[in-house]
């Protein structure tokens, strides 16, 4: 059993899984740590993982059929976070975003200071309400900054510098689980993308388990620098060359969506970049009803994701996008426990049968 501060014993494969990469700090161009658990964790189910320089970590798997095209499914390592762009005299710190981040999703919190030398404490701060502005304020990153309480000569001991890379502290991570008992919510500082890592190596661990193979070549795909431009998908896919490439990310809920937080995953049918194989999401949809699965399915005007980047890009023939629903994107996201085995479930016949 594994703590999740619910108040009760509980256990799930796939959240122990995502514990377990959770506290690692993860910003985009900093994802060495968390590519370093994956290998472990790879190499502790019996595969043998390849890591290129980009920190890019994958496994090549035989198919049933070795007459088929590549398929490459992938989640990104790294996380959003901010970045520092100046460091006052005062040793506190200017920051602006990295990835989708406002200061508004954190509110005034501990952040991790990720000096080249060693990490520092600091505290994400908003000055006092004590003003006649107060209410009316809306609050951007020009009106924030990190106190550190360290000297500018401490901060450069550690490394701290403009460029220096911040992420919410590992004590307002979680996870934590609430709700009904027999329907539990599950709640932590973004699954994006680590909840994607999860999937993928409790993947792996049910093939190498039942000893399966998927139906074709495949490769599993753990990439760097999504949140940033999809760097890391896409120099995989211009060496690898897949004929499809298979993002498993989330699914969020802007107003306006159709999607519900239940007990079953989505696909995405179109985002910002395009629209998605209209073939594959019926295949994928087929393979959900195959084990009692029902898969929802969304557009999104103001979203893109590692897949839709690499097709836009020309660099595979077919995308698709597959994950947990999930509430409060890029900040303390929401989803309902159930749809994590049903999209492991999916996705295990997916792989196996499409």
């Amino acid at each position: 059993m594994t703590d999740y501060q619910a108040g009760f014993e509980f256990s799930n494969a796939i959240l122990d899984r995502f514990k377990s990469l959770l506290y690692i700090p993860s910003p985009s161009s900093r994802e060495q740590q968390i590519s370093h658990a994956i290998v472990t964790q790879i190499r502790q189910l019996g595969l043998e993982p390849h890591q290129d320089v980009g920190g890019t970590v994958t496994v090549t798997l035989e198919g049933q059929d070795p007459s088929l095209p590549v398929w490459c499914y992938a989640a990104h390592l790294d996380e959003i976070g901010m970045v520092v762009t100046r460091i006052r005299e005062s040793g506190d710190l200017e920051v602006t975003r990295t990835g989708g981040l406002y200061p508004w999703k954190l509110g005034e919190a501990p952040v991790e200071i990720m000096g080249d030398k060693r990490s520092v404490l600091g505290i994400l701060s908003m000055g006092s309400t004590h003003t006649p502005q107060a209410a009316e304020k809306k609050i951007d990153w020009p009106d924030v900054w990190i106190t550190t309480g360290l000297t500018a000569a401490s901060l450069e001991e550690a490394g701290v510098r403009p460029g220096t890379l911040v992420v919410p502290h590992a004590s307002m991570r979680g996870p934590v689980l609430f709700g009904e008992e027999d329907d539990l919510l599950a709640a932590s500082w973004t699954f994006d993308d680590r909840l994607g890592c999860a999937l993928l190596l409790e993947l792996l661990a049910a093939l190498q388990e039942q000893g399966e193979k998927p139906r074709r070549p495949t490769v599993i795909a753990f990439v760097h620098n999504e949140e940033i431009g999809g760097f890391g998908a896409k120099n995989l896919a211009r060496r690898l060359q897949p004929e499809a490439f298979i993002a498993i990310d989330g699914a969020p809920m802007p107003p306006g969506t159709p999607l519900k937080m239940d007990h079953r995953p989505a696909t995405w049918s179109k985002d910002a970049l395009g629209h998605y194989d209209f073939a594959l999401m019926k295949d994928l949809r087929t393979a959900g009803q195959e084990v009692g699965v029902e898969v929802q399915s969304v557009v999104y005007e103001r979203a893109a994701s590692d897949a839709s980047m690499v097709y836009t890009s020309g660099l595979a023939e077919r995308a698709l996008v597959f994950g947990c629903v999930r509430e409060n994107s890029h900040g303390y996201e929401i989803l309902r426990v159930s749809v994590l085995e049903n999209t492991l479930k999916t996705l295990h016949r997916f792989v196996t049968a499409c």
